[in-house]
């Protein structure tokens, strides 16, 4: 990767201010559409909560919409991790109960309905939301089948697809269609579906043997 030749003392603190009120403005967002909802956020408001100009906004994101997105896709980034667990079930687990957790939280849920539905009437944000968001979470969840995968643990089905599928079908549908939570039992329930062919089978021939 080629590095900019400029000194440090000349571009990180311009850098350092742009990222910091990057920041302020998605929490902001964040923040406000807790407090007024979706229908009662808006730009200026945005700006007035983080501390700058409306032009500021304006410059990275064409609406509040784009706003949102971005500090939801953040918020997910802190929040669910697929590090390394040691096995497929274990790593499996941690990013369904990390998702799960997420999704409970009363404020990302109503901002992924609000997304959903923008993204069914706007074309154009429809396609960052798929790109910049869902296919992001499918990324991460995807790391774990691909370590899996070198691991030697992931079973052969469901297909990796599929297992993408499976979690964000389940964590979409109950969002959206019937609300029902998504706690400890899901998790477990999910985990089992997904992982069970992973589980070294049952030595049957030496069983019968060790009964003789």
């Amino acid at each position: 990767m080629v590095m900019d030749k400029q000194h440090p003392s000349e571009s990180r603190p311009g850098r350092k201010r742009s990222e910091e009120s990057r920041m302020a403005i998605l929490v902001a967002a964040f923040e406000l559409v807790g407090e007024a909802g979706y229908a009662g956020l808006t730009i200026e408001g945005i700006a007035n909560r983080a501390g700058c100009g409306k032009q500021t906004i304006y410059r990275w994101w064409p609406s509040r919409a784009h706003v949102l997105l971005e500090a939801l896709a953040v918020k997910a980034d802190l929040h669910i991790t697929n590090v390394d667990h040691g096995s497929y079930t274990d790593d499996v687990r941690a990013f369904l109960e990390d998702t799960f957790r997420l999704g409970r939280q009363q404020r990302v849920a109503d901002i992924l309905r609000v997304l959903m539905a923008e993204a069914q009437i706007n074309e154009e944000f429809g396609q960052l939301f798929r790109s910049a968001f869902l296919q992001r979470r499918r990324d991460a969840l995807q790391v774990v089948l691909d370590r899996a995968r070198t691991r030697g643990d992931l079973p052969p089905r469901p297909a990796a697809s599929t297992v993408l599928d499976i979690v964000f079908g389940t964590l979409w549908y109950r969002l959206l269609a019937t609300r029902q939570p998504m706690g400890d039992d899901l998790v477990e329930d999910l985990t089992a579906t997904l992982t069970q062919a992973a589980q070294p089978p049952t030595n049957t021939a030496n069983d019968l043997g060790d009964q003789q």
